[in-house]
């Protein structure tokens, strides 16, 4: 059986995970057998990830289009590796073949290896530019991260539909439902606006 594995950092909503599905299933993988997940890479308990390497059997084959992909933990790597060795399965990472059906030779596990600790780089690099971004956008007044929502910048939709609520017309679903707010963001201005 031929798997896949993607993965993006963010929700679908922030970032196109379908440009992965494509060239995997390009390489042999199904909607079916493609497992989608939406987490950071160097996160070790993911859910789909897990799933996968618990389904994989002997012979089987896990695609995915870059090793970042997998995982951005060299240690988590070096443990899927021992894992596809264990199970004896090939790992398509790209173009790179890893075909642990048979004994692994020692250059292919090396430069798969060096392939993980670039990944790890990568992530390193990129949180620390992140950080340093946010630390001088600091130092020249700027505020870091969400607003705080306060009484007065409660979107006008919530007050539009809260004298319903008020009078009982409307529960705090449908206030959501109006309001296309959640139903946590709902309680929040709740507890504003009457605690004022």
């Amino acid at each position: 059986m031929i798997y896949g594995y993607a993965r993006c950092s963010t929700n679908e909503e922030l970032q196109d995970i379908q440009r992965q599905v494509r060239e995997l299933k390009q390489l042999g993988a199904t909607e079916e057998t493609i497992y989608l997940e939406y987490e950071s890479g160097t996160k070790t308990n993911r859910a789909e990830l897990f799933k996968l390497l618990n389904v994989v059997k002997h012979g089987d084959t896990i695609l995915t289009t870059e090793v970042s992909r997998i995982t951005r933990s060299t240690k988590q790597l070096c443990d899927i590796i021992e894992l596809a060795k264990d199970k004896q399965i090939k790992l398509i990472i790209g173009s790179f073949v890893v075909d642990c059906s048979k004994e692994l030779d020692p250059m292919t596990e090396g430069m798969l290896k060096m392939m993980g600790v670039f990944a790890e780089l990568e992530r390193n690099m990129i949180s620390q530019r992140v950080k340093s971004g946010m630390e001088n956008a600091k130092s020249k007044g700027k505020i870091i991260g969400r607003p705080v929502t306060t009484v007065d910048n409660i979107p006008s939709v919530f007050y539009k539909h809260y004298p319903k609520y008020k009078k009982g017309e409307i529960n705090k679903k449908d206030f959501s439902r109006l309001c296309s707010l959640s139903y946590p963001t709902i309680y929040k201005y709740l507890s504003m606006v009457e605690d004022v």
